[in-house]
């Protein structure tokens, strides 16, 4: 139940050196290069479907019990962790979708970092889950989704970096990400009227390809400025009719998946800085061409404003704050087709919602009270901007908190309590809603 958002996010800023931060969970600890643990949690959750207030909002209780293994292993040039989490839930109701009243999840996560020499360095990461809630479905900062979805839904997030120090003075980097989505539900379906009613592979099925090429000059020790390049592929995978839109004369034109696919070319000048030990924050900002070469109406290019940034504060031992913004076209799970097409009754646009922009700002706090006492806030907003379609300017706002408390009572026994609180406010017909967890639990660690 704990909200892994901080650390997902600031991750996934990765592009051009903000890839520092380690992937939640590959931790060293006990003097030893491995790890397993066990949790026992009991929770409420007063929205399981991710609804909007009526007969699917659905409150339950429930357990879940989650074993892990972590793993890491030092050499004198290379540093390998290797994570597994996996997760059952049992509901005391049966989510909607679901054949039984239990989820599982499974999350692996792996790193590896190489020094070639002092100049020469790579990273590898790679992320792959399958799971129903929308913060573990994603790779980069913003959702596509806020819903929870059912069934064994697959995300897998990869990424690859070299970094060469030419000079003293210029270092390149070069790197290349991958994003792999397969949703369980595929096969679309049509309402009374011949409205297509599309399922989540027909809307979120994609592989998103990323490669970025950053020139890093070291103005000082402790500031390198940055210019770079980054090209981006958006390719649907789905494979259905999502909708149809009003072509000329009134002809109905059917919108498949692959008609939203986009390729985008991102252009930014940025900087790395440490202000002290403690204190180091990167930012990028730019410019983002998108070709949209599947559309078949309107506009089919758009520019938009491109941006990254992160700040990092160690303020105490094991007490740090981190914060982050990013600015970016995402895919989404709004269509913004509402034509029935043949037989249907609904002609509202002549469009398709194609993407939308996402602002996110995204934070945490991990702070020691005592030798035992520790706690976290973690938070993000995200407002979403939506591009063609009947929704075309419309936003939505999505507002996502978690708070956890841990108290050790030996270095193998600990007890948690937390909250995670939910909410998405729309422009949308149908989609705001506000979901609320809690959960308290026990950790066995060796």
């Amino acid at each position: 139940m704990k909200k892994i958002v901080a650390s997902v996010g600031l991750v996934a800023l990765g592009t051009s050196g903000l890839y520092s931060a380690p992937i939640s969970g590959l931790t060293e600890e006990g003097g030893k290069n491995w790890s397993v643990a066990a949790t026992l949690r009991g929770f409420y959750d007063d929205n399981i479907n991710t609804a909007p207030s009526g007969p699917g909002k659905v409150d339950a209780f429930g357990f879940e019990i989650s074993p892990s293994a972590n793993y890491g292993l030092q050499l004198p040039q290379t540093t390998l962790t290797l994570a597994y989490i996996y997760s059952f839930k049992y509901y005391d109701h049966r989510p909607e979708g679901d054949s039984e009243k239990y989820d599982q999840q499974h999350v692996f996560n792996a790193a590896m970092e190489h020094s070639f020499s002092e100049r020469y360095k790579l990273s590898v990461h790679d992320s792959f889950a399958i799971g129903q809630e929308p913060d573990v479905l994603r790779s980069q900062n913003s959702f596509s989704t806020f819903q929870r979805i059912s069934g064994d839904n697959i995300r897998n997030y990869g990424a690859i970096v070299f970094n060469a120090e030419l000079t003293r003075l210029l270092g390149l980097e070069i790197g290349y990400d991958n994003s792999f989505y397969d949703y369980a539900q595929n096969g679309v379906n049509f309402d009374l009227a011949g409205n297509p009613i599309p399922s989540n592979s027909g809307l979120l099925d994609r592989i998103e390809n990323a490669v970025h090429l950053d020139t890093r000059w070291m103005f000082c020790p402790e500031t390198v400025g940055v210019i770079g390049y980054r090209f981006r592929d958006i390719s649907y995978t789905g494979d259905e009719l999502i909708g149809f839109t009003l072509g000329p004369g009134g002809v109905p034109i059917p919108v498949n998946s692959d008609d939203r696919n986009f390729r985008q070319h991102s252009f930014y000048v940025g900087a790395d800085h440490t202000f002290n030990p403690n204190l180091s924050g990167a930012v990028r900002a730019g410019a983002s061409y998108v070709d949209y070469y599947n559309e078949t109406s309107g506009s089919s290019s758009d520019w938009g404003p491109y941006a990254l940034a992160s700040l990092r504060y160690t303020y105490a031992p094991q007490s740090y704050a981190e914060i982050g913004l990013s600015q970016d076209f995402s895919a989404t799970d709004v269509t913004g087709v509402v034509f029935g097409g043949p037989g249907g009754t609904n002609v509202l646009n002549s469009s398709f919602t194609s993407s939308q922009q996402a602002t996110v700002l995204f934070g945490s706090v991990n702070h020691q009270f005592t030798g035992q006492l520790r706690g976290s806030v973690v938070g993000q907003f995200q407002y979403s901007s939506f591009r063609g379609g009947s929704v075309d300017g419309d936003s939505e706002r999505f507002y996502l908190v978690g708070v956890n408390l841990t108290y050790q009572f030996t270095p193998h026994f600990s007890s948690e309590i937390g909250y995670n609180f939910d909410k998405l406010d729309s422009d949308i017909a149908g989609r705001t809603f506000d979901r609320n967890r809690v959960y308290i639990g026990v950790t066995g660690r060796y």
